[in-house]
């Protein structure tokens, strides 16, 4: 099976969506598939272990520099006729998402999305909420013209099929366990931290208000003004363009930065809890990682990873939004011992059910399937 892949960005570990696509295609190349890829954000040294990724020209998105907005041209037409797919795999409804679909359909090539982001959700975030109507009825077209939409979990299907969407089916994600594991808790990061006698509690992605960082930041206001500053530490992992903002409400917090490799499951391992309000997640790689590390999580009852927590019994969930039962499920940690423990073990239960191959290997089986069933219908129709 020959597989073209296009990703608005394919720099690895920059987010959740793009861990799932990394050991997304590193399944597809283990099972002997040939993958190429299309996209306007790659890391100029990652040789990608000898795997063909074409970049696309592309200028920075206003409102969120850190990623870029590609163009498809004609070398991309000419890139896709040589390489001739078998099916093509779409994991960003962009412009250039767009083309590849058209592409596909001119073809007579099955096209497959996954819903990573929920990008109509951050629209309120930026005042842009007269736009979300016009953006969903873009995406339902988008999604409707593929054979098959991959929607990480129940909610989000139920959510897409309210839209009527058409095709849609669950690829879950899965967690790489020799990463992320408890056994990495480092007293030395702590030390470093100056959390020894401290619960830590961790927040890990991207510092921008559509991941609820507000929320965060009131209920560690909210721990100093109780005068509970010597039983907690904050450690924030991640970067955006909130930060200043952030660094100044909350000057006892670790910032450790954008973290990646071993650095990122060390960290996770070495703090607590996770403590994660966004509303905005389609999936929540960040909380099924902290599941795995041994964190137990707390998160908003909107969001992909509601479902995470809830179908795990690893942590509380709260209502979206509101400061004070954050805060009370938070400050209970400190006296709840046993329920922690609980809460942990059922955590690290449920992570260790879920592994990248299983996950991946069914969506392989899938797309097997999609193709030899667009092969005969061409027969027939020839």
């Amino acid at each position: 099976m020959k597989i073209a892949l296009y990703a608005g960005t394919f720099i690895r570990d920059k987010d959740g969506a793009v861990k799932s696509i990394y050991q997304l295609v590193s399944s597809f190349r283990k099972n002997g598939h040939t993958v190429v890829v299309w996209s306007p954000d790659i890391a100029a040294d990652d040789d990608h272990g000898g795997m063909t990724v074409h970049r696309m020209p592309s200028v920075p998105i206003p409102l969120y520099p850190d990623y870029k907005l590609g163009f498809f041209n004609a070398e991309t037409s000419r890139q896709l006729d040589a390489f001739g797919p078998d099916i093509i795999h779409i994991s960003t409804p962009d412009i250039i998402g767009r083309k590849f679909l058209l592409y596909a359909k001119k073809h007579g090539i099955p096209a497959g999305s996954a819903y990573h982001t929920d990008f109509p959700s951050y629209l309120q975030y930026y005042k842009l909420g007269f736009a979300e109507a016009a953006l969903w009825k873009y995406l339902i077209w988008f999604y409707n013209t593929c054979d098959i939409v991959l929607a990480p979990n129940v909610s989000v299907r139920k959510k897409l099929q309210e839209r009527q969407i058409d095709n849609v089916e669950i690829w879950s994600r899965g967690i790489d366990k020799d990463l992320f594991d408890p056994s990495r808790r480092s007293d030395a990061v702590r030390q470093k931290w100056d959390a020894s006698g401290r619960m830590v509690f961790v927040y890990a992605g991207r510092f921008v208000l559509y991941k609820d960082i507000e929320i965060v930041m009131q209920v560690y206001e909210r721990f100093m003004q109780d005068g509970l500053n010597d039983r907690v530490r904050f450690v924030m992992i991640g970067s955006g363009p909130c930060e200043e903002d952030m660094r100044k409400r909350m000057p006892e917090a670790v910032f450790t930065g954008y973290l990646t490799g071993v650095e990122l499951p060390v960290a996770y391992a070495s703090g607590d809890v996770f403590f994660f309000p966004s509303t905005t997640e389609a999936f929540c790689n960040v909380a099924l990682e902290a599941l795995a590390s041994g964190l137990p999580s707390v998160v908003s009852d909107v969001g992909g990873c509601m479902e995470l927590v809830e179908k795990s019994g690893g942590g509380f969930v709260a209502r979206a939004g509101d400061v004070d039962e954050f805060y009370r499920i938070c400050r209970d940690f400190l006296t709840q011992r046993e329920r922690y423990l609980d809460m942990r073990q059922k955590g690290l239960a449920f992570a260790y059910s879920k592994s990248w191959a299983a996950v991946n290997n069914a969506l392989i089986s899938r797309y097997i399937e999609l193709i030899r069933k667009r092969s005969t219908t061409n027969g027939r129709s020839n």
